[in-house]
């Protein structure tokens, strides 16, 4: 799944359009590489990503294309 899409689908962003900016700004890196929001995310990929003076680590877990929001957070877990 491309990672502008699994972001807003496990709402770690809201928007999709949003994750693109943050991926063009070079805030997103998969596994320690900066990413486009065209990179190809999957399970056990370490994403991080800066919003502003705060940094966010996470694991996935799942990859999937829609799920309800109380159970996007099972696609994730914080590092």
């Amino acid at each position: 799944m491309r990672l502008d899409k699994y972001l807003k689908v496990s709402r770690l962003i809201k928007r999709r359009t949003v994750a693109n900016e943050a991926c063009d700004a070079g805030r997103v890196t998969i596994n320690d590489k900066p990413a486009k929001a065209s990179s190809t995310v999957k399970a056990g990929d370490i994403i991080a990503i800066s919003f502003g003076n705060k940094d966010v680590r996470v694991e996935v877990l799942d990859v999937q294309e829609t799920v309800k929001k109380e159970e996007a957070k099972e696609l994730f877990r914080y590092l």
